[in-house]
């Protein structure tokens, strides 16, 4: 029997639907944002494994806070951008422009959770196994609980999961897996939407730490509907220039730590180099006291930073 289908109006912005196209988006007030998308009638009939258990009230008084709930990458900059380690659990969004090193650092953080005992599933839609592996030997990554797979269907994936059982998944990349309950193309809204929430529902039920890799747009913000980032708990995102050494890992939203700290790395042939002074970088060109040019010191979350101002005048 057939599955029925129907279609509906997606914002592109904020993920709002509405059965007709509009000019304007009543969510977000886009101009020109809904796109027409076909979804299946049962999408959510089947929401497969990660449901969330049963809701029962409970004192919070009573509510018991294990000792261990944060896992420790040994990557202190990543660690310290996470509020002090991965908690179990999360979902963490890194979004960045390609090449900018979030395969890079995810890999490196999924070897270093491995060696401490963790089994970890690295799940990689746009490589073959041959291609991460080709770049984890250039790393020098191989953790004997680290698991990789090339495979962009969720049920698939899912099914993986279930049988493996491990404590952090990495999704690289988000906008590429599917669902096979939408008809829908990756990486679209509705796409999106379910591929996140049942993640979403995977690591809070399975108490699984769920890595989302995410595509960034022209402007800047991640692909993708804004509700991608409000079901997460931590949206991080990796900056600088592609062709440039160094790189500035900032969160701007965290459930389980400050949002002011930055992580600072140094892209080598052996990976991403952390950076424990970063004041070094910002001074390494300065010469001496020349005229207009000061040392300022700045904050940066709990770190101190030596920045250089330069005023430059010229005659009127």
């Amino acid at each position: 029997m057939a599955i029925k289908t129907k279609t509906v109006y997606a914002c592109r912005e904020c993920g709002y639907t509405t059965p007709k196209w509009l000019g304007r988006c009543p969510g977000c007030e886009a101009w020109d944002t809904l796109i027409e998308e076909v979804v299946a009638r049962n999408e959510s009939k089947n929401p497969g494994i990660g449901t969330l258990p049963s809701a029962e009230p409970q004192i919070l008084s009573s509510v018991l806070l294990d000792e261990e709930a944060r896992h420790c990458t040994g990557i202190e900059e990543f660690d310290r951008i996470l509020g002090g380690g991965i908690v179990e659990g999360s979902v963490i969004l890194l979004g960045g422009e390609p090449g900018i090193g979030k395969s890079t650092l995810l890999l490196q953080a999924s070897n270093a959770l491995s060696e401490k005992g963790m089994t970890v599933l690295y799940v990689s839609g746009e490589e073959s196994v041959k291609q991460t592996k080709m770049r984890a030997v250039r790393l020098g990554t191989a953790g004997e609980k680290l698991y990789i797979v090339s495979e962009s269907n969720l049920e698939a994936v899912l099914s993986i999961i279930a049988t493996l059982k491990p404590k952090a998944v990495i999704i690289d990349s988000i906008q590429i897996m599917y669902s096979d309950g939408l008809d829908s193309a990756p990486g679209s809204v509705s796409q999106l939407r379910e591929t996140a929430n049942r993640l979403m529902r995977l690591a809070k039920g399975n108490a699984t730490t769920v890595f989302l890799v995410g595509h960034i747009t022209k402007e800047g913000a991640i692909a993708g509907p804004k509700m991608l980032e409000h079901i997460v708990d931590t949206v991080l995102y990796f900056e600088g220039e592609r062709y440039q050494a160094y790189r500035v890992l900032r969160a701007v939203k965290n459930r389980f730590g400050a949002t002011d700290e930055i992580g600072v790395f140094k892209m080598s042939d052996a990976g991403l180099m952390q950076v424990p002074n970063p004041s070094e970088i910002f001074l390494a060109e300065r010469h001496g006291d020349v005229p207009g040019s000061a040392v300022v010191p700045t904050m940066e979350g709990t770190r101190p930073i030596l920045v250089e101002v330069q005023a430059l005048a010229s005659p009127a």
